[in-house]
């Protein structure tokens, strides 16, 4: 089946957009990284979109003009054979810039992530493989327009290959999301992402539960039969583990390493970390340290001789 989604508000540019829904049932095994939807897209003017999340990630393929992405607080601008890859929750926005309309083709696919960048997305230019990845994408649009018996198939075919084609660069790497249990928990892995994205800011077990809307005590309950702990106790260990670094690598006080991790106080940030670590924050330093220079002593020593 397909969706036809043509958009243009008053006093607002047009967005015209095709979208192609992938059945959720077909038959043979279920692929590591499964097509959901292929969408072309094609700004007639400069539009803007406000931030907003998916529960898969993202592939945008840019195929003409020029325009910009915004993922979380970062922006940067984006033209022809650019590809822009968002993982599952990472809030993102596109625009299109004035006077070079931006068309693109994107791709939602389940059980995928990029490795590569930082917060959540990677942004990388086709080179070699652009001639190969555009006759994929327009394969896959014709497909999934046409509508004839097997285009389900034929486009998961064709992303894989596109994919294969894109795990050959060095500076890029994907990799399959983390497996989510029965789908009911997978709203679960989608707040375990945010977490790991968000660690440093002030969450509560509301506002994770209002981010894929359901009740927090389900959420409680279903995060911990999921992973074996529950959200806020999951922020807690993300917090600590980079603390752990903070301590050894840098000379930040233990209150600035608090106030960075988004601890409400020093105490709190101390007791956390003893309750995990079995020793204090300072202490930790100590011993994290004296085993490095011992460590560099020896070695000195050793170059002595």
């Amino acid at each position: 089946m397909f969706q036809f989604f043509a958009v243009c508000g008053e006093g607002e540019a047009a967005l015209s957009t095709q979208q192609y829904v992938i059945g959720k049932e077909r038959d043979g095994a279920e692929k590591p990284a499964r097509l959901l939807y292929v969408t072309h897209a094609f700004y007639s003017e400069e539009w803007n979109s406000s931030l907003h999340t998916h529960t898969c990630a993202e592939l945008f393929f840019i195929t003409g003009g020029h325009g910009a992405f915004q993922v979380q607080q970062d922006r940067f601008p984006v033209a022809i054979n650019d590809l822009v890859v968002i993982n599952t929750s990472v809030p993102h926005a596109e625009t299109s810039q004035n006077g070079s309309p931006m068309e693109y083709v994107v791709l939602g696919v389940d059980g995928l992530e990029s490795l590569t960048g930082i917060g959540g997305y990677a942004l990388m230019h086709l080179l070699g493989e652009q001639e190969m990845v555009s006759t994929c994408l327009r394969l896959m649009v014709q497909e999934a327009r046409e509508g004839q018996p097997g285009w389900e198939d034929v486009c998961q075919n064709l992303l894989e290959a596109i994919l294969l084609r894109l795990r050959r660069r060095e500076d890029f790497a994907l990799s399959a999301a983390v497996p989510v249990g029965p789908r009911a928990n997978r709203e679960c892995d989608q707040v375990r992402r945010y977490i790991d994205n968000h660690f440093k800011e002030d969450l509560s077990l509301d506002q994770l539960a209002g981010l894929v809307h359901i009740n927090k005590y389900y959420l409680s309950h279903a995060f911990r039969r999921e992973f074996g702990t529950s959200p806020i106790s999951y922020l807690i260990s993300r917090r600590i583990q980079e603390s752990r670094f903070l301590l050894c690598e840098t000379d930040h006080t233990l209150s600035q390493i608090a106030q960075i991790l988004g601890f409400s106080s020093l105490s709190y940030f101390s007791q956390s970390f003893r309750r995990l670590e079995g020793v204090s924050p300072m202490e930790y330093r100590k011993r994290r340290r004296g085993r490095r220079g011992g460590g560099e002593r020896m070695k000195s020593a050793d170059n002595e001789k």
